[in-house]
Parts: C-alpha cells; structure tokens; sequence
C-alpha cells in the first residue's frame, strides 16, 4: 500500500498594500495626436499609392476581361495579359520566397520600414484613426469624450466614426472578394439579392476582419499577433538602422524657457514634452530605447522635429540611426548578413524572372485509358489515351498531333487541334499498332504537339502503349 505525501498550500495570500505586479493588465486605449512632418507625407503618398492599387486594379478590364482575376471554379488565374493555372503555382511558391527575402533585407538594413509604412494592418489603422479626428476631434477633444456620459452629441460623432470605418471595411471586403468574382457583376448581384451565399459570407467576414482590426485591435496586432514583431529582434544587428532616441543629447530632460540657456541649467534638449508619446499609435515611449512594440512609422520623429524647430534647437534629437552611431562608433553600412541577402534576393528574383519568361505557354498531358487494350476487326492492338491541352497564351493556337515509338503505329482521332486563348481542351485519341510490330508487350510511345503557325513551337509528352504478352 503506498503512503501518499501530503501536500500543503504555502503561497501568501496577497498583500493589497504591497506593490505586487499583476501578470495580467487591462489595456488603456490609445489616444493620438495629429502631427505633421516630412515622414508622415511619406507614409500617406505611399499609403495613397497602395489604396490606388488595391482599389484600383480590380476594376480594369484585359481583352474584355478583369485584368486581374484569380478563377477559382475553373482553376485559372489571369493577371493582365497572363493566365496562370494550378501546374504554374510553382512561380507562386518563387514569389513567396523573394518577397520573405526582401523582407529579411530590408529589416536588416532599415528596421521595420514594412511595419510603418506598408503593412495593410497600420496603412489600415492610419486611415482609421484620421475617421476619428474628422468625427470625434484631436486627442484631447476625444479623450473628453470618452469620459463623457453618453448624450445625444457623443452618439451622434461615435456613430458617424463608426460609419466611417463600417464603409472603409465593406469597401474593403467587397474589393478583394472582387478579385476572385468580377467585380462589376458582383456589386450587381449583392444588391439585387442574386449573389451566392458564399459571396455575402467572405464580403461580411472581410468588412468585419477590417473593422475589427484596425478599429478595435490596432496596436494589439502588431504587438501580440503578428509573428514579425517576434522575430525583428533577431535580424536586427548594431548597424541596422532603428527609430531612436539620443540620451546623450537630450538629458536631463526638463521644461525650460524658451529663450534660456539650458545648457548652463544642466538641461539636455528635451523639454519633456510627451508629444513623441502621444503621436506613437503603439503608445510608447521612445526614450525608454528600442522596444518590440515600435513599428518604425517615424511619427515620433516628426513631432520631435516639430519642437525643436519651436525651441530652434538643431533637429534630430529623435532619428533615423544605429546603434553604433549613437554610441559614437562608425555605423558599417555593407555587412556580410546584408550582402548575403542582398545576393540570395538578387539569385531569387533572376531565378523567378526566368522561369516566367521561359515557362510554356502550352501545357500538355497524356494519360492512358484503364482499360490495358483491345483487339480491333483488323486484328491490331488498339490502346486508347485521353489528352488535355493547356493554352497559356493570349491568342489562339492550331496544333498538329503526332505519335510515334513503334515501326507501324497508327494515330486515330483528332489530329488537327485548335484551342482557343487561356482555355484548355480535353479529347480521347487511339493508337493501333500490329502485334507482330512490337517487340515488347510494354512500349514507349511519344505524343508530339506542333505548332502550325510556328515550326519552332514543340512539346512531346510520352505514355505505355500495352499489348499482349510476346511468348
């Protein structure tokens, strides 16, 4: 019989007067303050380029198509004047892997430039954090209003906000469903009540992925949720340019006059002012050092710039930099982890180019039928093979048929074949050939696609041609 030990309870109850840390803090909701600056002008000149592309391109038309429509029922995917189908889906596992290079790149060389400038989450959350400045004011107007009791004038501004956000986020769901549905007959259909149950779902689904995101998580994305924020630190190095603060300039820091001689008060160039705080939409404090939760937007910089430029001190205070360079070192821009990805990146993007311009723009397969043969009128050995033409091209093709692999083998069916552009064509065909003429009961035989309007245009796919067992 075994003896259990028993077990006591020893942890001390909580101590409400002690300064105990709570493993779990509720989160306080950011306010921020508009600001201008040279970076900010960056950000919505690039933002305003990526909403002219994603809103954009679904609403040109290609050769009385949409220019870029991803077909999921008939497996075919058209950008502009390509159509890719499920057998090119190798150049999109290549597209993946410059762009995870790029950005390895890049994150090496200039930080979280991705995160601040082009990354939908915070283009997203900009937009909608410019919606709260036009309904509820600037910060502080809405940090008043927050603390508001409810009345008619706060319902009234909270409900145009969330108007506004509920418009971006249909606009939003509604132009990426558009890409894989054309757009055009899409807005018809929804309206009319005729769109497909699936179509109302991902429109709703992706309205409210964009409501939720950037009006409700914003900051919590990029801090908690994104694997990014997780992994920067590691590709960062001492030379990797970072948003930073320079204490050796800036402290002590302090209020000050603005015409005073700081410097004889023993005050660095920061006046304490708080408004790199208030501008950060991650809300923290880049005097603290380089933190995970900063996204490298730069607007820190721009209200920093700003209150220097009042106070006519030199600009910089908050920058752009390395940490060598704050540390008075020289800063080595070509490094051995930035040349190899730029190589690897610059491989990748040669190795993808070509397999674009060299893939075929015919696609050809030949399997055989299940049944292993048969014996015609005539007493040949006759096996039958489905065939299936991919064209790829924007224009329509006329191809010649050949088969050969045995001394006497006959081609029966279709031998002349048109398929029109980015479509594809399936037909049965028939090879014969006499017994006596096959030295085996397995043969090798090859299916040969010409071109009609270019001899120089061939693709062969080979096949089993089965017969009777030669004793």
């Amino acid at each position: 019989m075994s003896h259990r030990i028993p077990l006591q309870d020893i942890t001390p109850p909580p101590d409400k007067g002690s300064n105990s840390v709570e493993l779990y803090a509720a989160r306080e909701k950011i306010h921020t303050r508009a600001f201008k600056g040279l970076f900010r002008n960056l950000r919505m000149a690039g933002g305003a380029l990526l909403f002219l592309i994603y809103f954009g391109t679904v609403w040109l038309d290609w050769n009385g198509r949409q220019a870029v429509w991803w077909n999921l029922p008939e497996r075919k995917f058209y950008i502009f004047g390509s159509t890719f189908w499920p057998q090119d889906f190798i150049l999109l596992s290549g597209i993946l892997i410059v762009a995870a290079f790029g950005l390895f790149f890049i994150t090496v060389y200039a930080g979280r430039v991705w995160c601040g400038y082009t990354c939908p989450q915070s283009v997203w959350t900009w937009i909608f954090m410019w919606c709260e400045k036009v309904t509820e004011g600037d910060r502080n107007q809405r940090i008043r209003l927050d603390k508001a009791p409810l009345s008619a004038n706060k319902l009234l501004r909270k409900g145009a906000k969330h108007s506004l956000w509920l418009l971006i986020g249909i606009a939003t769901g509604l132009t990426f469903v558009g890409y894989f549905a054309p757009i055009r007959e899409l807005c018809i259909e929804l309206l009319t009540g005729q769109a497909d149950g699936w179509a109302y779902f991902w429109v709703a689904f992706f309205t409210l992925a964009t409501y939720g995101n950037a009006g409700w998580l914003r900051e919590q994305v990029c801090i908690h949720m994104c694997p990014y924020s997780r992994f920067q630190s590691v590709m960062f190095d001492k030379d990797t340019l970072i948003v930073s603060y320079d204490p050796r300039r800036g402290e002590q820091r302090g209020p000050r006059r603005k015409q005073a001689d700081h410097k004889a008060e023993g005050l660095g160039d920061c006046i304490d002012c708080t408004l790199c705080v208030q501008v950060c939409p991650t809300g923290i404090d880049i005097r603290d050092g380089l933190q995970i939760e900063c996204i490298g937007c730069a607007a820190c910089i721009d209200a920093c710039d700003n209150v220097m430029d009042k106070m006519n001190y030199p600009r910089g205070l908050i920058s752009y930099t390395t940490e060598h360079n704050l540390s008075g070192q020289v800063t080595q821009t070509l490094r051995p982890r930035l040349i190899g990805y730029a190589v690897v990146l610059l491989v990748m993007i040669g190795a993808l180019v070509s397999a674009f311009l060299l893939r075929p723009l015919v696609g050809f397969d030949v399997s055989k039928d299940r049944m292993l043969y048969r014996e015609n009128a005539q007493g040949r050995i006759e096996n039958v093979y489905s065939l299936k033409i991919l064209n790829k091209d924007q224009k329509p093709h006329s191809y010649l048929l050949q088969a050969s692999g045995l001394p006497d083998l006959r081609l029966q069916g279709q031998q002349e074949i048109r398929v029109p552009a980015g479509e594809s064509l399936s037909l049965a065909v028939e090879l014969s050939s006499a017994p006596e003429q096959m030295p085996s009961s397995t043969n090798e035989v090859t299916f040969t696609l010409q071109d009609i309007d270019d001899n120089s245009s061939r693709i062969e796919a080979k096949s089993r041609f089965i017969g009777p067992q030669i004793r």
